[in-house]
């Protein structure tokens, strides 16, 4: 169910809709707002080389309010994987939330 992402994965994606599936298969509805790529280099993937870290950030309904952990997440394009959110705090009427990738 995960994949290696890069950033460039989540570039087109921003403003797209994606869904969080609950414990009780519920969904529940969060945006991409913006990937943001970090200076620093994280870890090698599969094949060897490298990648930039990156961050993808997200927001949602104000509550409830995800807790941290790992999800499994939907979207249209990508399918199905598992990202470890973390709620940032609010911004206007929204939820934030970081996926991080290093």
């Amino acid at each position: 169910m995960s994949t290696w992402f890069e950033a460039d994965d989540f570039s087109a994606l921003v403003g797209d809709p994606f869904e969080v599936v609950l414990p009780d298969g519920a969904v529940f509805a969060l945006t991409l707002d913006e990937v943001a790529v970090r200076d620093a280099v994280g870890g090698a993937g599969p094949d060897g080389t490298q990648r930039r870290q990156f961050s993808l950030l997200f927001s949602g309904p104000a509550t409830p309010v995800l807790e941290q952990a790992t999800w499994t997440v939907r979207h249209a394009g990508l399918g199905e994987t598992a990202l470890f959110l973390v709620p940032i705090g609010p911004r206007d009427d929204r939820m934030r939330y970081e996926a991080a990738f290093a």
